[in-house]
């Protein structure tokens, strides 16, 4: 008889750590535990039930959610290192891991490349010989939604229902042939491809079927078609009893827009009869008052399950909801009450967090507390490295240190166009293949004049040596040694491509100035570090060196998150966070709800609607101890005031206060008290 698990587990918790007769979905609430269950049941497969460490994958949807499980687990065994061991990953991770094993079997080369989101953009841009950006994107979003619902593109051009969406389903044509030609592929396709080959091939699924004898899956709600299906494939076969714990939560599923299914939590209870339900419904981070106005408020929702969270932390402080006259009002009135409370609480600024439904509710907000004087960071905003124009420059840096990386090869040695287009690519993939090599390696292999043009061929050959020139430049040692130094090298590379050049060719000249500004902090920056300034140790870098260190940069940025800051993010963004005190802000018909298409039809409205409704329901449910709700009367859109209505999710929440209008004296209030404390505080002792 297996022992009972570790540390104090309520009943719902510790029958979800124990169960393992076979299929089992865990419905946690908002707050109720849940990395808790998918860590210490992983300790019990492993300590109590005998289970290889090897044989254990725990699925989640970000690499920090990833690291932080594996984390806890090596805190809770009795050999940490066996943590190690495990497969904590995210579901591409995981993707990624059975591509680079089984390549051959999806006919790719060993060495495949990975596309990132940009490169597909330039890929779709130039298959329907467009520069639009939004019809680019809208293109892009119909081929990733296909993928993920494992929709083929002749499957997709039959479906179409317009002839846009046949335009687009003939570029998604394209695009796969182009991908398979560059021996390339994208995001979706790291979920896709191992789906079609354990379709089509039973001895590589058996095998991975055997390295893997259980699985465990975080935030369900969120899983797509394909990766429901990637799922079903691991833990299904003959004579094999399925053996996974999914947990989720149907109140939490907001990612429909992107292809996520919470249907796939109904569709699991049709595929495995014998699925085991165990609700988590005690809360450990909110007020009682919190967790009524969110079970209020999701009530409104048809249920996949029933479920009602419930607390012992107590009832807590009412709900505020504040009525604004204006959006600016709304933005000052917030920054003032989160000055005036920390001030008054002596709380840390990471104690707050402000949460919208959009991006560009967040410029106004960020002036006020900017005037404030109010630390803040954003979630979710665009960081210095995934900026296009520091991209393109990070590519030659990449393509230097490491001639095999093909992605990089492909955005060098097209940006700035230098005669290279698709049609010489896709022969070059073609060839690399047949070779098993690189797309760089390629281009000097005997052979390949058969197959271009010299007015193809030569534009690779001349791109291909200078970069030869510059890697040889490039690892030598800096004044110390032989006197090559990385600015030099640098400052030679940027002129050579001229890339300032291609910036003002290809944008207008604002967007130009502004992409080379950045484009020169960066170069600067790199030159400052190579020559020893900022670095502690006053030792001279070359660009190789520089170039590891960027790669590193890039991959840890975002973990300095620690700071004592407000925190300011969208409400998608904030999901799986919690925060002391929550301000919620925008809660208007046309914001949240959002505004979707009017001549939609009914249930496409309704299903949208219940979709912000969760979105509400996870704003709700970030708070632990104080939430704060703020609406206006009237919001500047594109440079004019328009009248706005308070959301419909405020009276579904069914609060004792109501949502009036502070008057003028009461808007002040705040500031006012902020000045009496700081003036108390600033009075000499007698």
């Amino acid at each position: 008889m297996s022992s009972a698990p570790k540390f104090g587990l309520n009943v719902p918790q510790s029958e979800a750590v124990m169960y393992l007769d076979g299929p089992c979905l865990v419905l946690a609430g908002a707050g109720s535990g849940k990395t808790r269950v998918i860590t210490q049941k992983i300790a019990h497969l492993i300590e109590d039930r005998g289970y290889d460490p090897r044989t254990i994958a725990a699925l989640t949807f970000t690499n920090k959610a990833a690291l932080e499980m594996q984390e806890r687990i090596a805190k809770l065994l009795k050999q940490p290192r066996q943590a190690k061991q495990l497969t904590v990953s995210t579901f591409h991770s995981l993707g990624v891991k059975i591509l680079r094993q089984e390549a051959n079997g999806v006919g790719l080369k060993d060495r495949f490349s990975i596309m990132d989101s940009d490169d597909c953009f330039a890929l779709v841009s130039d298959l329907a010989i467009t520069t639009d950006k939004q019809l680019v994107r809208r293109i892009q979003n119909s081929i990733s939604l296909w993928k993920n619902g494992l929709v083929d593109p002749e499957l997709a051009i039959k479906g179409a229902k317009d002839e846009d969406e046949a335009q687009a389903a003939r570029i998604y044509r394209s695009y796969v042939a182009t991908l398979a030609a560059y021996q390339a592929v994208d995001f979706d396709d790291l979920i896709r491809l191992p789906v079609e080959l354990f379709r089509n091939n039973d001895p590589i699924r058996d095998k991975w079927q055997r390295r893997l004898r259980y699985l465990l899956m975080d935030e369900y709600q969120d899983t797509n078609t394909c990766q429901y299906e990637l799922v079903k494939l691991l833990v299904t076969g003959i004579g094999k009893k399925p053996m996974f714990t999914a947990v989720g939560d149907d109140d939490q599923a907001i990612y429909a827009w992107r292809g996520a299914s919470v249907e796939n939590l109904k569709t699991l209870g049709d595929d495995f009869p014998d699925l085991k339900v165990i609700k988590l419904e005690q809360n450990y981070r909110s007020t009682t008052r919190i967790l009524q106005a969110a079970n209020a408020v999701i009530a409104n929702n048809p249920k996949l399950f029933e479920k009602s969270l419930w607390s012992e932390h107590g009832l807590g402080e009412p709900i505020k909801v504040l009525g604004m006259q204006t959006d600016e009002q709304e933005a000052e009135q917030v920054a003032i009450m989160i000055s005036a409370d920390h001030f008054q609480r002596k709380n840390k600024w990471s104690d707050y967090a402000i949460l919208y439904r959009g991006n560009h509710q967040a410029r106004i907000i960020e002036q006020c507390l900017r005037k404030e004087r109010i630390p803040y960071t954003i979630s979710g905003g665009q960081s210095f490295f995934d900026k296009a124009e520091i991209k393109d420059v990070i590519s030659y840096l990449r393509l230097i240190a490491n001639e095999g990386d093909d992605p990089a090869f492909i955005r060098a040695v097209t940006t700035p166009k230098r005669g290279v287009g698709m049609a010489t690519l896709e022969v070059l993939g073609e060839f690399s293949k047949q070779w098993n090599c690189s797309l760089f390696e390629a281009v000097f292999k005997g052979g390949l004049e058969a197959k271009l043009p010299d007015r193809q061929l030569l534009p690779l050959r001349s791109f291909c040596n200078f970069i030869n020139q510059l890697e040889a430049r490039a690892s030598r040692p800096g004044p110390s040694g032989s006197g090559e130094n990385a600015a030099s090298v640098l400052d030679d590379m940027m002129k050579e491509i001229n890339y300032e050049g291609y910036l003002y060719d290809t944008f207008e000249e604002r967007a130009a100035q502004s992409k080379m500004q950045n484009v020169l902090e960066f170069t600067n920056w790199l030159k400052e570090r190579g020559c020893g300034g900022r670095d502690k140790s006053g030792e001279e870098k070359n660009l190789l060196e520089l170039t590891q260190m960027v790669a590193l940069m890039s991959m840890l940025e975002g973990q300095d998150e620690e700071q004592d800051a407000v925190r300011m993010s969208t409400l998608h963004a904030s999901k799986g966070l919690e925060y002391p005190h929550v301000f919620l802000v925008g809660v208007e018909e046309g914001i949240l709800p959002h505004k979707g298409d009017p001549d939609a039809p009914v249930e496409t409205i309704a299903a949208r609607v219940e979709e912000e409704r969760r979105l509400m329901y996870v704003g709700i449910t970030r708070a632990q101890r104080t939430l704060q709700i703020t609406w206006c009367k009237k919001r500047k859109r594109a440079g004019e005031q328009v009248h706005c209505d308070v959301s419909r999710f405020i009276k579904e929440m069914a609060l004792d206060v109501g949502d009036a209008v502070p008057t003028e004296a009461e808007t002040l209030s705040p500031k006012d008290r902020l000045a009496s404390l700081k003036a108390l505080l600033a009075t000499p002792k007698v």
